[in-house]
């Protein structure tokens, strides 16, 4: 009797150790991607513009220093880090399809669970190539919604140029916001 439980717990272990290595999920980082582009910009000499916009009709314009360049991106560094497994393992990877106008493939991460999440999608599109392929763009969708309020960011990093945040707002009984921020660093080059 006791080789026969010790046989069934080392398959039990097996069948444990199996099925948590299928369960990983090999996503790209984003959130590396985007640490590796602040502490680029944190170490260049670019003049660092933010624009902002409200409701279409205000708007301010300013430099801001290299210091401040992380806090004014902590919407994207605070996004779901998908190469964490805890995380992972709440969203999909969608099947990467190629945009033959755009000459890209989009690679998009969704929520198992869109109403679980903040966070409804995490999106590259990467210019393929032979000797490497290039993300170029990455988008991000947040939202929050209760009964007295619903917030929306729909942010967008074209990386080594600027990246943007749109942010839409409404309270009970008030009307709808939006404000758009614009930081520029490198933009004019190529």
């Amino acid at each position: 009797m006791k080789i026969s439980l010790t046989a069934f717990s080392f398959l039990l272990l097996c069948f444990v150790s199996c099925k948590e290595k299928q369960e990983d999920k090999k996503f790209i980082s984003i959130v590396s991607l985007i640490k590796k582009q602040v502490a680029h910009v944190d170490t260049s000499l670019y003049p660092i513009m933010k624009i902002m916009v409200k409701d279409s009709l205000n708007s301010d314009t300013v430099y801001i220093p290299r210091e401040e360049f992380a806090s004014v991106a902590k919407d994207f560094l605070n996004i779901p880090d998908l190469s964490d497994q805890k995380i992972a393992r709440r969203f999909k990877e969608e099947p990467p399809r190629y945009d033959e106008l755009l000459n890209r493939v989009i690679i998009s991460y969704t929520p198992i669970n869109p109403d679980k999440e903040e966070t409804k999608k995490q999106e590259m599109l990467v210019t393929p190539n032979p000797s490497g392929d290039k993300v170029n763009n990455i988008i991000v969708v947040r939202e929050i919604s209760n009964r007295d309020s619903f917030l929306q960011k729909k942010m967008l990093w074209q990386l080594d140029k600027y990246f943007q945040v749109i942010t839409t707002s409404q309270k009970k009984g008030q009307p709808e916001q939006t404000t758009i921020m614009k930081v520029s660093w490198n933009e004019d080059k190529n």
